[in-house]
C-alpha cells in the first residue's frame, strides 16, 4: 500500500512538473533528463486486426499515446477525439505521428471491440489490446494507474475502470516527450505538440 502510495505521488509530482515547464519559456524542446524513462517502456500486445505489434515496430515515429477501454462512458472518448482535432490541426506536420490506444481492460477489449471502437475516431487510430499480464506490463511501464470499480453488485460484469487519464507524447527514439492531462483541447494539444515536431 504504502509502495502503491509513493509511486502515485511520484507520478503525480512527475505531472505537475511537466505542465510547469511546458507553461515556461525554454530553450529548445528537450524534456528534463530525469523524465525521459518514466513514461516509456517496451509493449508486446496486438492490435485491432489481430496482428502482433511492439514498441519496437514504431521507431522512427512519434507516438501518441492514450490507455482507456472502450466501455468507459465519457473520459476516454473525449481525450481520443482531442487527440483526433490536434491530428487534423497539425496537418502534415502529424504525419509522422502514430496515435495508439491501449486498453485497459482486456478481459471485455477484444481486437474486434476495439476495430469498432476505434472506427469512432477516424482511420489514423491503432488500438491495442493483450493478454491480462502484457496489458498490465504495459501499464506498468507507462506509470499508468488502473482499479475496477463495481457500482452495481448485483450485476459485477458491468464494472467501470477507474484508470490515469493523461496522453503521452514518446519520440521517434521511445522516449518520452512530455504529456496532455485530461481537460486538454485538441487546439493546446496540437500547439504543444508542435514544439516537439518543427
Amino acid at each position: 500500500m504504502i509502495k502503491a502510495l509513493h509511486r502515485h505521488f511520484a507520478v503525480c509530482l512527475a505531472a505537475s512538473l511537466l505542465i510547469l515547464n511546458a507553461a515556461l519559456p525554454r530553450a529548445g524542446n528537450a524534456t528534463p533528463p530525469a523524465l525521459e524513462n518514466l513514461f516509456s517502456g517496451s509493449f508486446d500486445l496486438v492490435d485491432h486486426t489481430g496482428k502482433a505489434r511492439s514498441d519496437r515496430d514504431f521507431r522512427g515515429r512519434y507516438l501518441l499515446i492514450y490507455f482507456g477501454y472502450t466501455y468507459c462512458p465519457t473520459i476516454c472518448p473525449t481525450n481520443l477525439q482531442q487527440m483526433a482535432l490536434a491530428l487534423q490541426t497539425l496537418g502534415k506536420k502529424a504525419e509522422n505521428v502514430q496515435p495508439l490506444f491501449i486498453t485497459i481492460d482486456p478481459a471485455r477489449d477484444t481486437p474486434a471491440e476495439i476495430k469498432a471502437y476505434m472506427a469512432n475516431f477516424g482511420d489514423r487510430f491503432i488500438g491495442l489490446t493483450g493478454t491480462e499480464k502484457q496489458i498490465r506490463a504495459a501499464a506498468k511501464a507507462y506509470r499508468v494507474h488502473r482499479r475496477k470499480v463495481i457500482p452495481d453488485k448485483t450485476a459485477p460484469e458491468d464494472y467501470l475502470v477507474d484508470h490515469s487519464s493523461l496522453t503521452l507524447l514518446i519520440g521517434p527514439d521511445g522516449k518520452f516527450r512530455t504529456l496532455f492531462p485530461h481537460d486538454t483541447s485538441g487546439a493546446v494539444m496540437a500547439q504543444r505538440m508542435a514544439r516537439y515536431l518543427d
